[in-house]
């Protein structure tokens, strides 16, 4: 007898059972396929949903012997053909089940199919995907499954690639550091047919890594699988630049950014891959020379597009374009025209920002512009801090006491979290805690500005300036009526950007010439501390190697505040002393670093083994109880230390700082002066070298800077962070004040 495989037009039977599967009713349903079974036994279809219908009831075994049954008697070929039609069954009562996410029920369903077909491969990867949405996936059940095997020995034209990729950016947002998700990455490129789809999602995840778990160097192996695809992709070159420089792989950093420099056709890219090269230049730490050829490089590629002034640069470009003059401080203490430039750079961002989200910009004004017409006083004032930077980082160690001592009475806080932090980071999750509402995970402007102008902030702080480019992105938009820069380095130079928060010192009298936000003076200090934490200190005098009656200097700074001038002035200084040490601690490359010292060194005279290179530490309580080795603390110019310079006053530790006219130059002065203390203030490079020197030879005079630093911790601005609060919130409602009584 020919069997009857199956009909092209459902039955009866199918039609009513089919109805009762829908509902739920797989008793009813069973019933139908029974009666079909006893009236057509020779329709094999009947066997495949009835053996269906056993196993959504839970009747595994009975399910499997209907399907033997079904199969009984048949030759090879019948009972290859009838296996794949009991497949397909399956597939589509799995879909079905995935639609409307029963997860669990496709999950089972599809474990049968590999029961049956063990080596179908798009079986395996829906497998995966659903063990992601069950939450029930570990990485390794891509080997236990046998993925990789199936990749590697199935045809291209065997795998949906579309289901490939769907799964691949599954498992690299559910768990991208797990060993098997590099693997699987790997995996996919012999199937990659679309190769736009895979770079999409892997530079993504590349990213993820890089910046929020924080471990470049397993970004950078991402991005080269994605490199391997197009090797002039710059979205790819970026991101891989700056993974390498973070991994400290300078050369390769340096490498790559010179290429996508090279393969860079429009202006705005060609400014952003010569801010990489400098990038790396700087990090490295030793390559001053190379870099002043590249900074001059990077003043007329400034300057041409200041003269473009084009307004329809693409999105990405245009974040990128927002971190360009960030190094022009670092070079030269030149206020005017540093600042001159970066205005207008930040200003030809702003307008791009604001034409490619036009509708968005327009919203927003179009609110605020009704919520002051209106009339209405918000009580208590909502204030919203954005940054990238409230966790472990300079910033967020500084922030924290105007978080603490809020009056939560007169202000509601809210906190914007950029790209929040995977890795363990007991600060991050304090400052979560102290606000009343918390928004994080998002790495995209426009999506914060959405949110700050839905929660309704009044005045929006940021913290990052042009440090972070979705700071200045949202921070375009203008989602609230007041917005101000503090702290985070200096002001951005956004027409958006209403207050720079600064102090009587950190800025001369003459700075709001080149400034275009209004710079807002708080009485006596633009930040305050009450102090930090102090671990156990694990360097000893012994064991570098210095004797106990030596003078030791340190200076523990980034490569990029090591310009070469400053250098040579510390060691005139380490010359003058007899007996003196210098200490030099901060991110770099170790070898370029000793080079760029001990050439300098030779050229003043200072013996090598004077010098002691001290590699980072991982907590920062041990980095400021190793302070304590130093007699003296010898600062940079032309950008100073902050956070460094306020941890080695509490450490009541001497400092020599050079003082200028920028920001930058300028910090660690405004702090010595709200510690009580001029003593190292130096306004010359002679005057650097001579208070060095006298703080060197001068014993007593050390010990009476240490007792008046100790002293001040009871008495100074600088350590009295709640009275440093309230002039904040006092400023905050003089701006709101001054908001509602204006007409523009």
């Amino acid at each position: 007898m020919t069997a009857k495989y199956l009909p092209t037009k459902p039955t009866y039977w199918e039609q009513q059972a089919h109805q009762c599967l829908v509902r739920g009713d797989y008793a009813q349903a069973a019933n139908f396929y029974e009666e079909a079974i006893e009236e057509e036994p020779d329709i094999k279809s009947y066997y495949w949903h009835l053996g269906l219908i056993l196993l959504l009831q839970g009747q595994e075994a009975e399910a499997q012997t209907t399907w033997l049954v079904g199969m009984a008697e048949g030759e090879p070929e019948q009972v290859d053909l009838w296996t794949a039609e009991l497949i397909q069954v399956l597939q589509t009562e799995a879909e079905r089940r995935g639609n409307v996410s029963d997860y669990s029920m496709a999950w089972a369903i599809r474990q049968h199919i590999r029961e049956i077909s063990p080596a179908d491969i798009n079986n395996l990867l829906h497998l995966i995907g659903l063990s992601i949405l069950l939450e029930t996936y570990t990485g390794e059940d891509l080997t236990a499954l046998g993925v990789f095997n199936m990749l590697k020995l199935e045809p291209p034209s065997e795998v949906d690639f579309e289901l490939l990729m769907q799964v691949l950016k599954s498992v690299l947002d559910y768990d991208s550091l797990h060993p098997s998700s590099l693997e699987l990455t790997e995996a996919c490129l012999p199937h990659v047919r679309n190769p736009l789809v895979f770079i999409e999602i892997v530079v993504a995840a590349s990213a993820e890594i890089a910046h929020s778990a924080l471990i470049p160097a397993l970004a950078v192996r991402f991005a080269e699988l994605a490199r391997s695809l197009d090797d002039k992709n710059l979205g790819i070159l970026q991101q891989l630049a700056t993974y390498y420089q973070n991994a400290q792989q300078y050369d390769l950093g340096i490498k790559v950014a010179k290429l996508r420099y090279s393969v860079s056709e429009e202006l705005a890219d060609k400014v952003f891959s010569n801010h990489q090269i400098m990038r790396g230049l700087m990090s490295a730490g030793g390559y001053w020379e190379d870099v002043a050829s590249v900074i001059e490089r990077h003043k007329s590629l400034l300057d041409l597009l200041i003269v473009q002034q084009s307004t329809s640069i693409p999105p990405v470009t245009v974040q990128n374009l927002f971190l360009t003059s960030f190094f022009l401080p670092y070079f030269q203490d030149d206020p005017k025209n540093n600042r001159q430039t970066q205005n207008q750079v930040s200003q030809l961002c702003q307008v791009n920002v604001q034409t490619y989200a036009k509708e968005q910009a327009e919203k927003y004004r179009q609110r605020q512009s009704f919520r002051k017409s209106s009339g209405s006083v918000t009580k208590p004032l909502k204030i919203g801090y954005l940054s990238n930077c409230l966790r472990r980082h300079s910033v967020g160690w500084l922030a924290r006491w105007l978080f603490q001592y809020h009056d939560r009475d007169k202000f509601q806080i809210y906190g914007y979290f950029i790209g929040n932090k995977k890795t363990q980071d007991s600060l991050q999750e304090w400052y979560v805690s102290q606000v009343c509402k918390a928004y994080k995970g998002s790495i995209s402007g426009l999506e914060i500005a959405e949110q700050i102008v839905e929660d309704e902030i009044d005045i929006l702080i940021e913290l990052d300036s042009i440090t972070v480019d979705i700071t200045c992105e949202a921070m375009a938009l203008k989602p609230a009526p007041i917005q101000a820069s503090w702290l985070g380095w200096d002001a951005s130079g956004l027409p958006a950007v209403d207050y720079f928060i600064a102090d009587p010192y950190v800025l001369p009298e003459s700075a709001q010439d080149y400034y275009t936000e209004k710079i807002w003076r708080l009485p006596q200090t633009y930040i305050a501390v009450d102090g930090f934490e102090v671990g156990t200190p694990t360097l000893r005098r012994d064991h570098l190697d210095i004797p106990s009656d030596a003078v030791v200097y340190i200076s523990a700074q980034k490569s990029y505040k090591r310009h070469p001038h400053t250098a040579r002035l510390q060691l005139k200084i380490i010359a003058g002393v007899p007996n003196s040490y210098f200490l030099i601690k901060g991110s770099a490359d170790e070898e370029s670093i000793k080079n760029f010292f001990f050439q300098l060194a030779e050229e003043e005279g200072v013996a090598a083994d004077r010098l002691r290179f001290l590699p980072e530490v991982g907590l920062e309580v041990v980095h400021r109880a190793n302070l304590g080795i130093a007699d003296v603390v010898l600062d940079t110019y032309p950008y100073n230390g902050a956070t460094t310079t306020l941890e080695t006053l509490w450490m009541c530790i001497p400092l020599v700082t050079r003082v200028g006219e920028q920001f930058a130059a300028r910090n660690s002065y405004t702090m010595m002066i709200n510690a009580g203390i001029t003593e190292g203030i130096a306004w010359t490079d002679e005057e650097y070298i001579e208070w060095g020197i006298r703080l060197g030879k001068d014993t007593v005079l050390r010990q009476q800077i240490s007792w008046k630093l100790r002293q001040s911790r009871q008495t100074a601005p600088l350590w009295n962070a709640k009275q440093f609060t309230r002039e904040m919130e006092k400023a905050y409602e003089q701006m709101w004040q001054r908001y509602l009584g204006s007409h523009d």
